[in-house]
């Protein structure tokens, strides 16, 4: 049976990774100093032994993992968590979201459930809320990986300037955008099974409460624009994988993070913006030796 906090959407999922995942999402009641109610979290916890905690991207959910998580579960305990303002995590109409609130709710998050030093991995913006997380709590992240991370570029000052009635309407595009790619992929097939799911997955959360509030919330902050001057605090070991096909963010960014970041390996994967997905087993071997051995043990180049 899937969770009763999950759109009835979530019935559609046809692929056996996505299903099982959805079926062991869960929610804790996570206390913060945001609001005086608690937060109806949503997150997935599978394995033992070291914990790994995974941080998805922008407008995403920890379904983006379906393919990477039950991998590592097989020798760690691993955790995937819905951020604040997104995925099936609660949104309440009197918080901010922003990264500061997302910071501040990960580490109740990490307070509340885990409570040990974690191998922490954040793919695309979920690499900023890494990067944000790792600087503000050293104590909390014993090893940092990032994949295809926001931080040097992927952030949104435009954002500042939406008023309304455009921030509206620039959520309601995007979002009709995903539900018109799911709908032409499905009635013409023209996109491939796992396409099709892909897409699935990313718009089951849109029907969650405030879905739009919180994406109107979060993009007029701007992101995580003010994070490029301290990248290089980073004093923790930092895997760097990248999709070197990644049509999203630069390859230059790859190159900046190994460059600034002083106990650093970048490994190129030959893939696109979700190596995660497009390159589990890999990555997954990758994420192993890492956790295992660090750094000093691992090859840069291609893989």
């Amino acid at each position: 049976m899937f969770p009763s906090f999950l759109p009835y959407e979530v019935n559609l999922l046809q692929e056996n990774n996505s299903i099982a995942l959805a079926k062991g999402i869960k929610r804790a009641q996570i206390r913060t100093s945001l609001s005086q109610n608690a937060i109806a979290t949503s997150y997935v916890c599978q394995g033992t032994g070291t914990p790994i905690l995974l941080l998805h991207g922008f407008d995403s959910s920890v379904l983006e993992f379906r393919a990477l998580f039950p991998l590592l579960a097989k020798s760690n305990q691993t955790w995937a968590v819905d951020l604040l303002g997104f995925g099936f995590t609660q949104r309440l109409l009197e918080i901010d979201y922003n990264p500061s609130t997302i910071k501040t709710h990960l580490y109740a998050f990490w307070q509340t459930l885990i409570n040990r030093p974690v191998m922490l991995i954040g793919t695309s913006m979920g690499g900023a809320t890494a990067i944000d997380f790792t600087l503000s709590y050293p104590h909390a992240v014993e090893k940092l990986v990032l994949i295809n991370s926001v931080g040097f570029s992927g952030d949104f000052p435009l954002g500042k300037l939406l008023f309304s009635p455009l921030d509206y309407l620039a959520m309601e595009y995007w979002r009709q955008r995903k539900l018109q790619a799911l709908f032409l992929g499905s009635k013409f097939g023209n996109l491939k099974p796992g396409e099709i799911e892909a897409i699935r997955c990313a718009v089951l959360h849109l029907e969650m409460s405030n879905w739009q509030a919180a994406m109107m919330s979060f993009t007029k902050s701007g992101g995580y624009g003010d994070l490029v001057g301290k990248i290089a605090q980073i004093n923790t070991q930092t895997l760097i994988l990248w999709g070197q096909l990644d049509e999203t963010l630069p390859k230059i960014d790859a190159e900046k993070f190994n460059r600034v970041i002083a106990h650093s390996r970048l490994l190129w994967l030959d893939c696109g913006h979700v190596p995660h997905l497009e390159r589990s087993q890999i990555v997954a071997n990758q994420l192993q030796l890492f956790n295992n051995s660090g750094i000093k043990n691992l090859l840069g180049g291609q893989i």
